[in-house]
């Protein structure tokens, strides 16, 4: 019976030895990984930071113009009809930017709640992907390809033109309003429809103005506003992502270090159980 038990213990030696070096390997593996991530979630974020720079630049005119826009509607009482609604989001096709997609889908959802929208233009893939299982027989036009530039002017005319196109009550912008570097706050902006615009007497105190020339004006001040939302969209986003690029590259950081003493108390262990085998076999031998 002791020769059988004495072959045994031979074959589990080198067993255990290869467990080790597999196990030293693959360490070894995760670790240029980690660091490889790192390289990449370093260079995102000094992009994200350099983009960041121009979003805010960018915002500071459009926020002029576009508080400017929302002043007249602001100042003058309109009949608030929630007969046919509006919704415009505001986001981008592009992640890796914490939450800041999700809360505008969390924003739509907690209206479609309160009662069931039948009217959804977004601008960017990533909140209609969230909102597709659910809601997908209220879009009435999406819009993707955004975030890979600054959105212009121009582009803002075209959502706006779509959505009067679109017979509404009351458009509510849904978007991220920048606060700082390392905060926005997801915020609603209504706008009156032609008629509740047309209805209202204050208008006229302005200005003597027809029907065709109000209906310039209400488009020039929705692609004001909604260039407004697209630009604090755009600066909320960089900022996230940078911040999440930051958080990812200390995160991997950390793992490196963690990583690189697991893989330098494996090796020693390893060598230790090698040495420890060679003694055992030249005592063995004596």
């Amino acid at each position: 019976m002791a020769v059988p038990m004495l072959r045994t213990s031979i074959s589990l030696a080198p067993a255990t030895s290869a467990r080790g070096m597999a196990t030293l390997k693959d360490i070894e593996t995760r670790l240029k990984s980690v660091k490889n991530i790192k390289k990449i979630t370093s260079s995102m974020k000094m992009v994200s930071a350099a983009k960041f720079t121009r979003a805010e630049k960018a915002l500071k005119p459009a926020r002029v113009y576009g508080t400017g826009a929302t002043a007249l509607y602001e100042k003058n009482e309109f009949e608030s009809s929630k007969g046919k609604e509006l919704i415009l989001a505001v986001s981008s096709d592009r992640g890796l930017c914490g939450g800041v997609h999700s809360a505008i889908a969390k924003n739509i959802r907690a209206t479609n709640l309160e009662k069931p929208v039948e009217n959804l233009i977004i601008i960017g893939d990533k909140v209609k992907a969230m909102l597709s299982k659910q809601m997908s027989n209220a879009f009435v036009v999406t819009y993707n390809n955004v975030g890979k530039s600054q959105a212009s002017f121009t582009d803002a005319i075209d959502v706006a033109e779509e959505a009067l196109s679109t017979e509404y009550d009351t458009a509510n912008i849904i978007y991220n309003n920048f606060v700082n570097v390392v905060s926005y706050k997801t915020k609603g902006k209504e706008v009156p429809g032609l008629e509740a615009v047309e209805s209202n007497d204050g208008i006229y105190l302005y200005d003597e103005v027809d029907s065709e020339v109000l209906k310039c004006y209400q488009e020039f001040t929705l692609a004001n506003i909604i260039h407004h939302a697209i630009k604090e969209q755009e600066a909320s986003e960089q900022s996230a992502r940078m911040n999440a690029m930051e958080n990812a590259t200390r995160n991997a950081g950390e793992m490196i270090d963690k990583l690189t003493l697991q893989y330098n108390r494996t090796r020693q262990a390893v060598i230790t159980r090698e040495l420890i085998e060679i003694i055992s076999g030249a005592n063995a031998l004596d």
